[in-house]
């Protein structure tokens, strides 16, 4: 048995190929093993970012390619084929973190009630979160429309969740309002959402294009939305807290420029724009730094205990997902065809806000 892998250049994310892989026979599998045939995945923009950061932060270690080539990491389903673990059947749905192909070998590990890790080891040497998987059989949360919106949102809500905890866990640094630039990606939105549930203590703000500002300004979770042309409008003489989704080199200069020390705290968390200078100048306020989800969450597993950031985020998560229905529209594409376009879409940006993708790359 073979697995199709849809794999992109790793200097030059416009060159994509589809490659051939050979799978072990069922039979043939080690101890421990799983043969999981991908089924449906997500593709957001959140996954352009894995890409633009494959070497810097160790994506491209998760799924093996050819040389100079990597395979992006998604978010969504695989069934087990063949199991050689005794307590996972054929069958079962897992939930994880899957590359961009029709199958994967897993090595399963830590097999508890609730889920199993990958211990393939070429995939050690990054953070845990990502080889984690979910047993979803049995859960109503994990299937159909509701499925989507997990594989859509869910990892993204999850960082959402984390730097709205970081931010408030300082006190938000001082300011006294929360700029979100890219404004209406799905990252951006769910920490608006969880920013405006905490009853004003600081405003939104959302930065973004003047193409997505109605659908910004409709979300309902920004008490004020402005286009990245008027950011001179912003009035300059009270302290804030950049969230910087865009990756955008000119544009967190510009409003570093505009507040000057007023910046309180400057966190990089997306690259949606992805134009950023490798050497960037020394900018008033405080100092741009990278917001890196898997420490806050080691951070808080020792301090929460077992189960409690997953008891945290669920709440948030519930609070989080009806509001979904009258925003989100997920499209469904199958076949490498499908894969592609979309892939190419996301990656120039031409995938409007409202958009989810849903894909397989089998037929």
């Amino acid at each position: 048995m073979k697995s199709t892998d849809f794999i992109v250049a790793r200097d030059d994310l416009q060159r994509c190929a589809l490659i051939e892989t050979q799978l072990p026979d069922a039979a043939a599998l080690p101890d421990d093993a799983l043969l999981v045939k991908i089924d449906r995945f997500a593709f957001t923009a959140n996954n352009i970012t894995y890409a633009v950061t494959g070497d810097q932060l160790k994506y491209w270690q998760l799924f093996p390619a050819p040389q100079n080539f990597g395979i992006i990491p998604v978010w969504g389903f695989g069934e087990v084929m063949a199991s050689h673990h005794p307590d996972i059947s054929e069958g079962e749905r897992l939930f994880g973190y899957f590359p961009i192909a029709t199958h994967l070998v897993m090595e399963a590990a830590g097999v508890g009630r609730r889920g199993l890790r990958d211990a393939a080891a070429h995939r050690q040497n990054v953070a845990p979160v990502y080889n984690a998987y979910a047993r979803v059989s049995s859960d109503p949360a994990f299937a159909g429309r509701q499925g989507d919106y997990q594989a859509l949102l869910r990892p993204l809500f999850m960082l959402s969740f984390l730097v709205d905890d970081h931010l408030a866990e300082n006190a938000f640094y001082g300011a006294r309002s929360v700029m979100l630039s890219s404004a209406s990606s799905k990252t951006a939105f769910g920490l608006a959402h969880l920013l405006h549930t905490r009853r004003k203590q600081v405003r939104v703000i959302g930065l973004t294009s003047a193409a997505n500002s109605d659908f910004v300004a409709s979300l309902g979770c920004y008490d004020e939305v402005v286009t990245y042309d008027r950011l001179s409008s912003l009035p300059s003489d009270t302290p804030v807290a950049l969230v910087d989704m865009a990756g955008n080199s000119a544009l967190r200069a510009k409003l570093h420029r505009h507040f000057g020390d007023q910046v309180k705290y400057s966190g990089r968390i997306g690259l949606t724009h992805r134009i950023t200078s490798p050497e960037e100048p020394e900018l008033p306020g405080a100092r741009p730094a990278w917001f890196f989800a898997p420490d806050q969450i080691r951070r808080r597993a020792r301090e929460w205990g077992p189960g409690g950031i997953e008891a945290r985020f669920t709440a948030a998560w519930s609070g989080f997902a009806p509001m979904l229905d009258p925003w989100l529209t997920v499209t469904e594409g199958r076949g490498p065809a499908a894969v592609k376009q979309v892939y190419l879409d996301t990656l120039n940006g031409r995938v409007r806000p409202e958009q989810g993708h849903i894909l397989s790359l089998a037929e």
